[in-house]
């Protein structure tokens, strides 16, 4: 199936510069950084990957953010993913941080539940943002009720919602790229196709069906194969068309079945970074509250001062000696990114035939 955003693949490969950098020891600034604007949470999804933060009531400080975005512009920042371990739409002044971030110059990208991203909110944000995802875990609402752990009707408000941006797309002549995506369990597995035929009936871009991904300290814990699913793939096929993709995300379904890495060393972290819902730098997603990933604090200093300062510097002679990555999530965000990496630390032989 196609997958024209590389959704399952990475796009480092098309940042020459700043991994030539990167090879030749000099510090280089982030490309993409993924911030939490809210560590709450409206919904209790069964299968979160970040349950074990605990869906704090605290929101960034709006000034001291889009001041720190303006600094992130000006040292080569070239995308922000608003999501995090709450959800984005809960800090009241997020579409103003929005339209302050695209004004600088970064690009925008949503991951939300939907619920909150009324027509209001729409109207703000559409022509500032590049792409918004939707998670949407069923295909009914009695299933998604129980998959999200909250009500029904939020069911039909997402795809109202969503609805209503490919409308005032049109309407705007946004190129905003609006897409669903459904985390595949054994609970929602039969819902997969309804919900195919629902996106492309609403307009949506695209349908991601991902799999289960887990953190060792997360609460929950699924023994799934997706080789049991691989007939689901083959299925959902006939519903791309010329506007409308399925991307089913076999690459990373495999991974999951595998269970095994073909690198031994973390080596993106000086590509991205991850912004917590206090204003916490950290070096990793899926290491946050372990002291030895957290960076520093944008709520005191700036992030120049913390991407050189020496705590950054001892976490990552850490990684590179002593990180176990058999501690990391399989799957994580950057897993194509370190394959790619590592390939060209250690290149097999006789890359010189091309």
């Amino acid at each position: 199936m196609e997958d024209r955003f590389k959704i399952d693949s990475h796009k480092l490969i098309y940042h020459v510069e700043r991994v030539a950098g990167w090879l030749d020891n000099k510090l280089i600034y982030p490309i993409y950084m993924e911030i939490s604007p809210s560590g709450a949470c409206n919904h209790r999804c069964f299968f979160c990957s970040m349950d074990f933060m605990g869906y704090r009531k605290i929101f960034l400080n709006t000034p001291v953010l889009k001041e720190r975005i303006t600094e992130l512009a000006g040292l080569g920042l070239k995308s922000i993913m608003f999501a995090g371990e709450g959800e984005p739409f809960l800090h009241k002044d997020l579409p103003e941080i929005i339209v302050h971030t695209k004004n600088e110059g970064i690009d925008v990208a949503l991951t939300t539940n939907g619920v909150l991203m009324r027509p209001s909110i729409t109207d703000m944000i559409l022509d500032k943002v590049e792409w918004i995802k939707v998670s949407l875990n069923a295909g009914t609402a009695e299933t998604y009720s129980k998959i999200h752990g909250t009500q029904a009707g939020d069911f039909y408000k997402v795809l109202s919602n969503m609805e209503y941006a490919v409308k005032k797309r049109k309407f705007f002549g946004s190129k905003c790229t609006l897409g669903l995506q459904i985390l595949l369990v054994p609970e929602n597995y039969h819902e997969v196709e309804l919900l195919a035929q629902k996106a492309c009936e609403i307009g949506a871009d695209y349908l991601v069906v991902k799999p289960y991904t887990h953190h060792h300290k997360n609460a929950h814990s699924c023994e799934i194969c997706y080789h049991d699913f691989d007939d689901l793939g083959s299925r959902l096929e006939k519903y791309n068309t010329e506007h409308f993709n399925i991307i089913f995300r076999t690459t990373a379904m495999k991974k999951w079945d595998r269970k095994k890495r073909d690198y031994s060393k973390c080596r993106c972290l000086p590509f991205w970074s991850y912004m917590d819902s206090r204003g916490d730098i950290w070096g990793c997603s899926a290491h946050l509250l372990e002291d030895r990933f957290n960076y520093g604090s944008l709520m005191k200093q700036t992030f120049k001062e913390i991407w050189e300062g020496e705590k950054r510097s001892a976490s990552l002679k850490w990684v590179d000696t002593s990180l176990d990555i058999q501690t990391c999530k399989l799957n994580c965000r950057m897993d194509e990114v370190n394959r790619y990496l590592n390939e060209l630390k250690d290149p097999p032989d006789h890359v010189n035939f091309i």
